[in-house]
């Protein structure tokens, strides 16, 4: 069940370019994409340079649903109206504008509430799609496993069941018993909501399976003792196209918005020898819907389970300063706002040494880290840097580790740094350091052969 569908309305002939007996319009059975117009309201606060920038993303949003972009605006609004959030001047032009452009759809940038959406949409004779439902549609459209496919729904019924308010009139209609005619029973509206209430009810129970399905396979994973980094950032910062770079995978990767809705794992080897679960994550955006957050909350769990986060930044983006604050949002959102990150500006290969100094300016202690995903420009020391930032949590042990304990040693050295090393006749004496999550999950097994002064911080 979708919210509210852009529909997928035939054109008329004039505008597909044929006239009636046209050949060719006989076999024209090609569905016309609907014309859209965009709409960007401006509030006060808002500045019009900021406002252009959100215009831009929502052109992206909107071709990333097939829609055709026609044409679009940005409205300035002195006082947000409850019924329609646009003056009545506003909206009179906006509807003598759609008119003539033949609009089949009005974008909104920004969240409607049912009202406003249900009276713009009878004032201007168009469907109008709010920020969140076209979100929505994309992440229905590209979510391809299971699980993804039951999030989206649930995000989407969770969307729609505050908006069954139409003026559609078969929602008022009442079902009476057999040979009753018009006598008490549900109105077709309430048959609708409580349909919803109960598949909403069957997802959520699907998901929390789907979440211990995916506990299960953590708690596999805890068992091999590496550390994890999850890649986060806003949608179309390259994610993707660094976790392939590091990992040799084949997660899809396109330059546009949301191209990854399913989280992916590899592993990773770093400079120094040690091995990391890397994991890729759906991107974040300005106003990301709070239905969505919450039907991807485990996938997004993998973000909360991660010893660190990776946070990839789109330096070509003239916005990336606000899409920063906009990731660290929904971080906060997912109570994972104080764990370890680092911080990487992705697409230096679009700009020039001196934009880059420019847009980061002078900063104290360490250099920020610029690197390309696609060229591989500035990895080798992001991964020296990012090991090194593991290190300052791993924990150093001394151990006397007798000569057969091999599948141990072989351990050790895949999980952390071996430090020193003597050999002995029948004992090696080792210093390792090991990630805080190593550490934890090889402890019992390294008690017997701890010596004195063992467990301290750093690596």
């Amino acid at each position: 069940m979708g919210i509210c569908p852009l529909r997928r309305v035939e054109a008329p002939r004039e505008r597909r370019g044929r006239y009636k007996g046209h050949p060719e319009s006989m076999h024209d059975t090609k569905p016309q994409p609907e014309r859209a117009f965009l709409l960007q309201p401006q509030e006060r606060r808002l500045s019009r340079e900021r406002a252009e920038g959100l215009l831009d993303e929502l052109m992206h949003l909107a071709s990333g649903t097939g829609l055709e972009v026609v044409s679009s605006r940005i409205s300035p609004v002195s006082r947000v109206h409850p019924g329609t959030y646009l003056g009545q001047g506003t909206v009179a032009s906006l509807r003598e504008q759609m008119e003539a452009e033949g609009i089949d759809v009005l974008v909104f940038n920004t969240g409607l509430s049912p009202v406003q959406q249900r009276n713009l949409e009878r004032a201007l004779k168009v469907k109008v799609v709010d920020r969140t439902g076209l979100i929505l549609e994309i992440f229905a459209a590209r979510a391809r496993t299971r699980e993804g496919r039951l999030q989206v729904e649930l995000a989407l019924l969770l969307y729609q069941q505050s908006r069954l308010v139409r003026s559609w009139t078969h929602l008022e209609r009442q079902r009476g018993g057999v040979g009753l005619r018009g006598g008490p029973g549900e109105t077709q509206l309430e048959v609708d909501r409580r349909l919803i209430r109960e598949r909403i009810r069957q997802l959520e129970t699907a998901l929390e399976q789907v979440k211990r399905t995916r506990g299960l396979h953590r708690q596999e994973r805890q068992e091999v003792p590496f550390a994890t980094v999850a890649l986060v950032g806003y949608t179309n910062a390259g994610k993707s196209t660094l976790f392939n770079r590091l990992t040799g995978a084949e997660v899809l990767a396109q330059d546009r918005l949301f191209a990854t809705l399913d989280p992916t794992m590899r592993g990773l080897r770093l400079p120094g020898g040690s091995h990391v679960i890397l994991s890729d994550t759906v991107g974040f955006i300005r106003e990301l819907p709070h239905s969505l957050v919450a039907a991807f909350r485990a996938t997004l769990e993998e973000v909360r389970e991660a010893d660190m986060l990776l946070h990839v930044v789109d330096l070509s983006d003239g916005e990336f300063r606000e899409q920063m604050e906009a990731v660290d949002a929904v971080l906060e959102e997912l109570q994972v706002s104080g764990k370890p990150m680092l911080v990487v500006y992705n697409k230096v290969d679009r700009l020039s040494a001196e934009s880059c100094g420019t847009l980061l300016g002078e900063r104290e202690g360490e250099a920020p880290l610029v690197i390309s995903a696609r060229t591989g420009e500035g990895l080798p020391r992001m991964l020296e840097v990012l090991e090194e930032r593991l290190s300052r949590s791993w924990r150093r042990f001394h151990l006397e580790l007798p000569v057969t304990e091999g599948e141990l040693l072989a351990t050790l050295f895949r999980c952390g740094r071996v430090l020193e090393q003597r050999e002995g006749e029948e004992t090696l004496s080792l210093t390792v350091s090991l990630p805080e999550a190593a550490a934890g999950r090889l402890f019992s097994r390294l008690t017997p052969f701890l010596k004195s002064g063992n467990a301290a911080r750093g690596g």
